[in-house]
This record gives structure tokens, C-alpha cells and sequence, in this order.
């Protein structure tokens, strides 16, 4: 499931409008890894997000950079994620880990919390919380 996220932008010299990516309005790789870093220092640190932070291996290195790469493609950047591993199989590769409302819940409040602490403006955040819950909503594999 890939967002590609784009956004026309008018430039001073031309009438033609330039699409920007959700990854270039972010601000890029450099700001990527800054959000997913806090989303994962955010979930070992804060009791509230136990119940997702269980899912992950400890050190959870590998997590961090999947979810970046994966991220990077999702939001119209560089599909990293695919060139490594191939198409992504979000929710098959999810389905060995119990995933309900509350879990999905806890993943978009650490991601809501990560971009409030990096400073994103209000319409940038409302418009990446929109599309992370598409997604976590799809991922759900249990009942409530």
C-alpha cells in the first residue's frame, strides 16, 4: 500500500506547478531518520506504548532502518525499502504479531508524539496522521 503523497507548488517564474512529495514537504532523509528515531525512542521510553514496543527485538536497530527505508519510498522518496527487500508485504509481514485498535492506536499517538516534538506544523502533521492511519487501520489482524 504506497501513499505517494504530492502536493502542486507554483513556482515565482513559471505558471507550471510542480508536484511535491510528502517526502520533500517533510524535509527529506535527513528529516526522516529524525522521525523515525523519535518514534522508536518514544515507544522504549514511555509506558504508554508498551504494548507495541513488545513487538520489537531488542536492540531494535533493524526495525528503525526497515521503517525508514520503507517510509522513504512510502512517502514518494527513494524507494529504498523495495530495492533492498522487494515489495514491502506490509500486513503479511505483520500478521505474526496480534494487531487490534489498541495497538494501532499506540503506533499513530508515538508517531503524533514524534512529529510534535520535531517541530512539524499543524497541517503537515494532520496531513501525515491522515495517511498513517489508513494504514494502521489496514494492519489490524485481531478483533477488538
Amino acid at each position: 500500500m504506497s501513499e505517494h503523497i504530492t502536493e502542486s507548488t507554483a513556482g515565482a517564474d513559471t505558471a507550471q506547478a510542480e508536484p511535491k512529495t510528502l517526502y520533500e514537504i517533510m524535509g527529506g532523509a535527513e528529516r526522516l531518520r529524525e522521525l523515525v528515531d523519535r518514534f522508536y525512542d518514544l515507544m522504549q521510553l514511555e509506558p504508554d506504548f508498551a504494548g507495541i514496543h513488545v513487538m520489537h527485538p531488542v536492540p531494535n536497530d533493524s526495525s528503525r532502518e526497515k521503517l525508514f527505508m520503507f517510509l522513504s519510498g512510502w512517502m514518494g522518496g527513494p524507494d529504498l525499502y523495495i530495492e533492498r527487500y522487494g515489495h514491502p508485504r506490509l500486513r503479511a509481514r505483520h500478521l505474526p504479531f496480534a494487531i487490534g485498535t489498541k495497538e494501532r492506536d499506540q503506533w499513530l499517538r508515538a508517531m503524533a508524539w514524534a512529529m510534535e516534538d520535531l517541530g512539524y506544523d499543524d497541517a503537515l502533521r494532520v496531513r501525515m496522521m491522515n495517511a498513517f492511519f489508513n494504514t494502521a487501520d489496514w494492519m489490524r489482524n485481531k478483533p477488538d
